[in-house]
């Protein structure tokens, strides 16, 4: 299952990993957002062990938003080593999400 990612653990949990990262920027009020969530819960459970995969919810943690320079949403950035390697942003297929990950992991 996707992590909840926050101002206050994305260091530790994303920054500090050794794994990619796939994480979901997104909102309650977003329906594409809201459309792309159950294919990043299928990658979190496919690649479960060979990649982490969280959601920022961009209300509650806007510091992330703002660093990462989140404009529009849903915002996927594919995070390995502490740097941003691959982005997606919008409602995307999911084969789209498979090629980022199978590129970068």
């Amino acid at each position: 299952m996707a992590v909840e990612l926050t101002d206050t653990n994305f260091q530790e949990k994303v920054i500090s990993s050794d794994k990619l990262t796939v994480v979901d920027f997104w909102a309650e009020w977003c329906g594409p957002c809201r459309a792309i969530g159950p294919v990043i819960e299928e990658l979190s459970k496919e690649y479960n062990g060979k990649i982490n995969v969280g959601k920022v919810n961009v209300d509650h943690n806007p510091q992330l938003s703002v660093k990462y320079g989140i404009t529009s949403i849903p915002a996927i950035l594919f995070i390995k080593g502490g740097s941003v390697v691959d982005k997606l942003v919008g409602a995307q297929p999911k084969g789209n999400f498979v090629k980022k990950i199978e590129a970068h992991i």
